[in-house]
């Protein structure tokens, strides 16, 4: 299959290295792959690059560059001539669609997301969103990430007969408990071997609430003076510098490390003892959560999107925006680890038998060829495996 994917950027976000791992399976199974990006030097290109996979860019001016834009989106998508445009993220997959007469491929859209909160959203997004429940109908193909957002997509209007599960995959190879790697970084932030680190993973924004990580985190520091706490993520610096005021006035300065999005993330979730996912609202299959409990790390999560789903058990699961309620979480955790009886093993066998990379790319592959061959009974079984 000759497969072009599109999306904005490659910067280190959930969605943008899921991308990148399936069109590196896809092409390991000799499909040709390319990815076209809006604007150019994300991180994650020269991971596709090393691997054989062209990254074309559009270079996109800015959020007004539009009509030049979409012309040489046209034109790229023409030149390619795909059998598959797999759009990622809003945008992406309206233009997947609207310029299908250009390129005469199969529109796939991907959905990554459930349950988005329009408040926190500006006015593009919400057209985006829009545009997309009007004309999802369109599409040739439709893939959530989870089950949670193929029910939200289909509330909003896109139809259950092209909307299939496909949930993310994880590197186990690469997310695997490491010893040395738990040593380096935390000699690097001066955790001691009797301290316990709790960390949050995530892009700083709305979505993820970090305020209420914080709160619980103070909570819990009354409580433990062995406690310290890690956030690992990039975002705008202005959002960056509220949440360490934040912290300081807690008071948790001496107590919270902040570290921008990195690429040696297996060795940080090995650092970690325990690990807290606060999101408040937009979550799919949360990359996040399994990538820590592959490494064997246990999480506490909130009962956003599928995280329930990934982490398996309802005693780690609590109500969005209540830090009370997470700290309580955390504190029994905290003790159980004590104990010796989470069972790290456990942990990394949920995700390798239930989120793996071979069969995210297994399962893409099945439905992309079976919209490919218009083999319909073959797709429904499909959407019926995937479901």
């Amino acid at each position: 299959m000759k497969i072009v994917f599109l999306i904005r950027t490659l910067t280190f976000g959930g969605a943008e290295r899921q991308l990148v791992a399936l069109a590196k399976g896809l092409h390991e199974r000799g499909n040709l792959v390319k990815v076209v990006v809006f604007y150019p030097r994300g991180p994650l290109e020269t991971d596709l690059e090393a691997a054989g996979i062209p990254v074309i860019s559009l270079d996109k001016r800015g959020r007004f560059d539009v009509l030049p834009f979409v012309w040489r989106t046209a034109k790229t998508l023409r030149r390619e001539s795909p059998d598959i445009v797999h759009g990622y993220l809003g945008a992406s997959n309206l233009l997947s669609l609207l310029l299908r007469p250009f390129h005469r491929g199969k529109s796939v859209w991907g959905v990554r997301a459930s349950g988005m909160d329009s408040n926190h959203s500006d006015w593009l997004d919400q057209i985006d969103t829009w545009l997309e429940s009007h004309l999802a109908a369109f599409a040739n193909l439709i893939i959530a990430n989870s089950l949670s957002g193929k029910m939200n997509a289909i509330s909003m209007g896109f139809p259950a007969s092209k909307t299939i599960v496909i949930p993310n995959g994880i590197d186990t190879d690469r997310f695997t408990p490491d010893p040395a790697g738990r040593a380096a970084i935390r000699a690097e932030f001066g955790i001691a071997d009797n301290e316990i680190l709790i960390g949050r993973v995530g892009r700083i924004g709305p979505q993820k609430d970090y305020p209420t990580f914080i709160h619980a985190a103070a909570i819990v520091a009354k409580e433990r003076p062995d406690a310290r706490f890690v956030c690992v993520g990039s975002g705008p610096e202005e959002q960056i510098a509220e949440l360490k005021e934040l912290a300081s006035s807690l008071p948790l300065q001496e107590r919270m490390i902040w570290v921008p999005a990195r690429s040696d993330m297996p060795s940080l979730y090995n650092a970690m003892d325990l690990c807290v996912s606060t999101s408040a609202f937009g979550e799919g299959t949360p990359n996040v959560v399994a990538e820590a409990m592959a490494c064997g790390v246990p999480c506490v999560v909130t009962d956003i999107g599928d995280s329930a789903i990934v982490v398996g058990d309802v005693n780690a699961v609590v109500p969005a925006g209540e830090p009370t309620l997470i700290a309580a979480k955390v504190l029994e955790r905290m003790a159980m680890i004590e104990s010796g009886s989470i069972d790290h093993g456990a942990l990394r066998a949920r995700i390798v038998n239930s989120l793996s990379m071979h069969a995210l790319v297994s399962r893409s592959e099945s439905a992309l060829q079976a919209l490919i061959s218009g083999q319909r009974g073959r797709f429904r079984r499909v959407r019926k495996a995937t479901t």
